[in-house]
């Protein structure tokens, strides 16, 4: 047990992955004798797959298991095995004629996977390597949690076929109020990755700090990256420590979006060089937590030549779709300059290769190009000018990202008399108000394919360490995977937290610092 402590729940060996596929009878060919048939317990699983069937008898581990894992499913073999290893102590060699089978091709759920357990062997398929890792997901929830005393590893027969609801499911961390390391982005990943999101959203610059190497733009982590909320001292990435986080996150299938905000948010650049504001001088660092006091000067050309440096050199470093260029709270930028701006720096974005996404403030934009992704971070019942916004990004031909601040942003209080968190949008946030929601219902009149996914954002004026990011997304963050992933016709509260009460224990035993929630019967 103490190397199960030491590696943690998710492993630490970043995996280049691949994917599998279905069949309703699964004998694997020239499999050895089935192991013995054992009485266990039928596992709970988030988010809550489309389709489950339970059936008599159960797998168990032993010393004939071995994993079939062949041609791009191979590395997600290599990752399984890397997994199970240490948990049941047995060897589980790589080997053709394996009764763990794992397989890519055609024929599966889009975006999902078929997993089948029997008394013979274990097999999991889908169209790619992503699905293929996320059946091995599910397949980690249905052992039973790695905690002291556990000496039979079995799982329960059962016929699972799944996928998601939405494309998008995405968690975002803020990484400029206070600063985190490479280990702990990566930490972050893990865990998102567990309950199938598949989108790291990374806000990159913000007044307080700017947190990636920029070439030939030195002062921009000299100053700007030195600083944090609070006045304590800050951090940046170099580029290849982003292309690190970037691999890492593609081994566990999860997409890196790199947002620099603009073109309010903008104090640590405005205080790296002068020639940014429009005084010519540079503002002095800063370490608040006000926000709509600061703007790129929107009609000098070295601004632009400033933001292409930007788009570029990421875009070059990060293969993912998409780049966010913020947008929000820009209320020291006129509107006319506001719009200039954004429609100026959402061409530059397109112009190199990259699909643009913005807060929906955006859709103020002239000329919104198609495709654009809208980011919504008002308040389940839209005030003010957010419907028109979002309306004017759709016409264009773009989608909606949901992330609804009064129950999507994470880093809410739970309840008034905690110490971290903030506690403008409508706090306390609970575990029921987190799941409680649905993307469609904000905007009934929007057809489904307005909606390109979710989002939990955690922003971190008050967040300083990796157990406080643990203890302000869960167990939300899970509320939103479910909601992501889930059928919503299925999701119930009252269904979905003994489930989650489950979960816990196997948070628990993965070292996450976790909210016990009021409502939730927590093992």
């Amino acid at each position: 047990m103490a190397l199960i402590h030491r590696m943690g729940w998710y492993g630490t060996l970043a995996i280049l992955l691949a994917g599998a596929t279905s069949v309703t009878n699964f004998t694997p060919a020239g499999s050895p004798p089935p192991p013995e048939s054992v009485n266990v317990t039928v596992r709970t699983l988030v988010p809550k797959p489309v389709q489950r069937i339970d059936s008599q008898g159960s797998y168990r581990f032993g010393d004939g298991s071995a994993i079939a894992a062949t041609g791009d499913a191979r590395p997600v073999g290599e990752y399984l095995a890397n997994l199970l290893r240490p948990l049941t102590g047995e060897l589980l060699p790589m080997n053709p004629k394996g009764d763990i089978v794992l397989v890519v091709e055609p024929g599966h759920p889009a975006g999902g996977y078929d997993l089948r357990v029997r008394s013979s062997g274990i097999w999991i398929a889908a169209n790619d390597p992503a699905g293929l890792f996320l059946g091995i997901q599910t397949l980690r929830q249905l052992l039973p949690p790695p905690v002291a005393g556990v000496t039979t590893w079995a799982i329960a027969a059962t016929d699972i076929t799944d996928f998601p609801r939405f494309s998008y499911r995405g968690a975002m961390l803020d990484v400029a109020r206070h600063f985190f390391t490479v280990a702990e982005v990566k930490r972050y990943i893990d865990e998102i990755a567990a309950i199938k999101l598949n989108v790291l959203h990374l806000h990159l610059s913000d007044d307080q700090g700017w947190r990636l190497e920029i070439k030939g733009w030195p002062k921009l982590t000299q100053i700007g990256g030195v600083t944090e909320a609070g006045g304590t001292p800050g951090g940046y990435y170099t580029q290849a420590q982003f292309s690190e986080i970037v691999a890492y996150a593609a081994s566990r299938f999860v997409t890196i979006v790199p947002e620099f905000d603009m073109p309010g948010h903008t104090n640590a650049a405005l205080a790296s060089y002068a020639e940014l504001n429009c005084s010519g001088i540079a503002r002095k660092p800063y370490y608040g937590y006000s926000v709509g006091f600061s703007s790129l000067c929107v009609h000098k050309e070295i601004t632009y030549k400033f933001v292409a440096d930007i788009v570029q050199q990421v875009a070059a470093l990060n293969p993912g779709p998409w780049f966010h260029l913020g947008g929000d709270e820009s209320s020291a930028t006129s509107l006319a300059d506001y719009k200039y701006f954004v429609d100026r720096v959402l061409k530059i974005i397109a112009d190199a290769g990259k699909t643009p996404m913005g807060w929906h403030d955006i859709g103020y934009a002239p000329n919104i190009p198609a495709g654009t992704v809208g980011e919504y971070w008002d308040y389940t019942t839209p005030r003010g000018g957010s419907p028109s916004l979002t309306r004017w990004i759709l016409k264009a031909g773009g989608q909606l990202v949901m992330a609804p601040s009064n129950v999507a942003y994470v880093d809410q209080k739970y309840s008034l008399s905690e110490t971290i968190g903030t506690k403008w949008a409508e706090p306390p946030l609970t575990i029921q108000e987190s799941y409680g929601w649905d993307p469609t219902g904000v905007f009934p009149s929007y057809p489904e394919e307005s909606f390109l996914g979710v989002e939990a954002p955690l922003w971190t004026e008050t967040v300083h360490n990796m157990q406080e990011i643990e203890y302000m997304a869960f167990p939300r963050i899970v509320a939103i995977a479910e909601i992501g992933w889930s059928p919503n016709a299925d999701r119930s509260f009252e269904e979905f937290a003994p489930r989650l009460a489950t979960f816990g224990v196997y948070m628990e035993a993965a070292g996450i610092n976790f909210k016990r929630t009021p409502g939730v019967p927590w093992k």
